[in-house]
C-alpha cells in the first residue's frame, strides 16, 4: 500500500499559521483521530486537534479535499495550525504515530501530482523554477510553462504528428490505390516543415536558466579606462579596486544584482594591452573569454569596440578634456558625477528586453530544449529524405521526444533529479 505522507507546506518558523498538508488512502482517517468530526468537503471549520492521549496539540482550520479532484489527485487534508515551531512539531509527533503515515520526501506531492495525472512533467518543471523564481521575468517564464504553456503545444504538435503518421501510413500500404494523393509526400513535407519552424523558436528562446542566472553584462577597455569604476556605480557598492595603478584588475570580478525585476551579472575586466606578465597575461585571457560569452558589452575606450553590438561607452566625461561626446560613443558617462548612468541602464534594460524576451510567452530549460530541438532535426532530416519509410521513422522519433518532454516515456532519472530540488511540503 502506498504510504499517506505529510509535511509543512507553508514558510520556515516561527510564523502566524503553518499549513500541514496530508495526501494518500489514510488522510481522511488521520483527520478524524486528530479532530474527530471532519468538516464536509471544501469548507473551511475550527477544530480542535488532540494527540492519542487526548491532550490538545492545538487549535486549527481544518480543510477536507477528497481526491482524485485534488492538488495530489488523492484524499488530501490542510490543518492551519498556529506556526510555531513546538505547535509544529506536536502535530507532526501526532501524525506519525498513526500507522501508514509518514514525512514526506521532497517534491514528493507534486510527484503524486504528476503520477496520478494532475500535471505532466513540464508543468512540474514549471512549478520548480516557480518556487525558486527571483525576478519579475523568471516569474512569467515559470508560470506559463507550470500552467500548461509549453504541454498544449507539445499537445498539438504531437496530434499533427498523429496526422500525418496517418498519412504516411496510407502512402505506404495503398500507394497504389486511387483514393490516396500523388503529391501526399510534398503536402506532409510542407507540413512537417511549418511545424520545424515552430520548433525552431521555441528552441531558440531564452532558457530558462539564463533567466535564473542573469544577463551577462561585461565591462572591457583598457587599463584605466573606468572599467572598475563603473561596475561599482552600477552595483551600487564597492565591488572592485579602485586605483589610478594601472593594472590593478587582473581576473575576472562579478557582481550580480537586481534592478526593476531583472537580474544581472555584471564583470569587470582586466585592462586588455600588451603585457608582458605571466599573470596579467592570464586575465587578459580570461577578459576575452568573458567579451566572447557576454550578452552585454560595456566597451570603454576611444577605440573602436571588439564587437559589432557593444554599447560604446565614453567614459570619464566628468574630465573637462573630455567633456565632448566624440564620433562613435554612443554615451558619455561619469562614474563619479552620475552623468550618463539613468541613460545607461535604459540602454542595458532595453538590451535585457530583447535577450529574455519569450516567444508566446514560453521559456524552455536545457533537457526541454534538448529534446525539442532533437525532435526538430529528426523531422527536417526525415521531410528533406523525400522517403515515406524514412519520413515515418522521423515522426516516430519525434513523437517519442515529445513524450519524454511530458513525462508519458520513461524518465525517472530526470524525476529523481527533478523532485530532490524540491521543499518537503512541496
Amino acid at each position: 500500500m502506498v504510504d499517506t505522507i505529510f509535511a509543512v507546506s507553508s514558510g520556515t518558523a516561527p510564523a502566524a499559521i503553518a499549513i500541514v498538508r496530508i495526501s494518500g488512502l489514510m488522510a481522511l482517517a488521520a483527520a478524524k483521530r486528530l479532530c474527530g468530526e471532519i468538516p464536509p468537503p471544501r469548507r473551511a471549520a475550527l477544530r480542535a486537534l488532540r494527540g492519542a492521549d487526548g491532550l490538545l496539540l492545538d487549535r486549527a482550520i481544518v480543510l477536507v479535499f477528497p481526491g482524485p479532484a485534488t492538488a495530489t489527485g488523492e484524499d488530501l487534508v490542510e490543518l492551519h495550525i498556529h506556526g510555531g515551531r513546538a505547535t509544529i512539531r506536536a502535530v507532526e509527533s501526532a501524525l506519525a504515530e498513526f500507522p501508514g503515515l509518514r514525512q514526506a520526501e521532497p517534491g514528493e506531492f507534486t510527484r503524486r501530482a504528476l503520477f496520478h495525472g494532475r500535471i505532466d512533467l513540464t508543468g512540474a518543471e514549471g512549478l520548480g523554477e516557480l518556487l525558486i523564481a527571483e525576478t519579475e521575468t523568471q516569474r512569467r517564464a515559470a508560470v506559463s510553462i507550470s500552467e500548461g504553456g509549453l504541454r498544449r503545444r507539445i499537445e498539438r504538435w504531437n496530434d499533427q504528428l498523429v496526422q500525418a503518421a496517418a498519412q504516411v501510413e496510407a502512402a505506404l500500404d495503398f500507394s497504389d490505390e486511387d483514393d490516396v494523393p500523388e503529391d501526399v509526400a510534398a503536402h506532409l513535407s510542407a507540413a512537417i516543415a511549418r511545424m520545424c519552424d515552430e520548433l525552431a523558436v521555441v528552441s531558440s528562446a531564452p532558457a530558462i536558466e539564463r533567466l535564473r542566472d542573469g544577463v551577462r553584462v561585461v565591462i572591457a577597455g583598457p587599463p584605466n579606462s573606468g572599467k572598475s569604476s563603473l561596475i561599482n556605480r552600477l552595483a551600487d557598492r564597492d565591488v572592485a579596486i579602485v586605483s589610478p595603478q594601472a593594472g590593478t584588475t587582473r581576473d575576472r570580478v562579478e557582481a550580480p544584482i537586481m534592478r526593476a525585476g531583472v537580474a544581472y551579472v555584471l564583470t569587470d575586466t582586466a585592462g586588455l594591452h600588451d603585457a608582458t606578465d605571466a599573470v596579467e597575461r592570464i586575465g587578459i585571457d580570461r577578459a576575452r573569454e568573458a567579451i566572447m560569452a557576454s550578452d552585454i558589452l560595456l566597451w570603454l575606450d576611444d577605440a573602436t569596440p571588439p564587437v559589432d553590438n557593444a554599447v560604446w561607452l565614453h567614459a570619464r566625461c566628468d574630465e573637462l578634456s573630455r567633456r565632448a561626446l566624440p564620433v562613435g560613443p554612443t554615451l558619455a558617462i561619469s562614474s563619479i558625477s552620475g552623468e550618463g548612468i539613468p541613460a545607461l541602464w535604459e540602454i542595458l534594460a532595453e538590451r535585457a528586453g530583447e535577450i529574455g524576451a519569450l516567444p508566446n510567452g514560453i521559456a524552455v530549460n536545457a533537457r526541454q530544449r534538448a529534446l525539442i530541438s532533437d525532435a526538430e532535426i529528426a523531422l527536417r532530416d526525415g521531410a528533406s529524405q523525400n522517403d515515406m519509410v524514412l519520413l515515418a521513422e522521423a515522426i516516430r522519433v519525434a513523437r517519442h521526444a515529445f513524450d519524454a518532454l511530458t513525462g508519458r516515456a520513461d524518465v525517472e532519472s530526470v524525476l529523481d533529479a527533478l523532485f530532490g530540488q524540491f521543499c518537503i511540503g512541496k
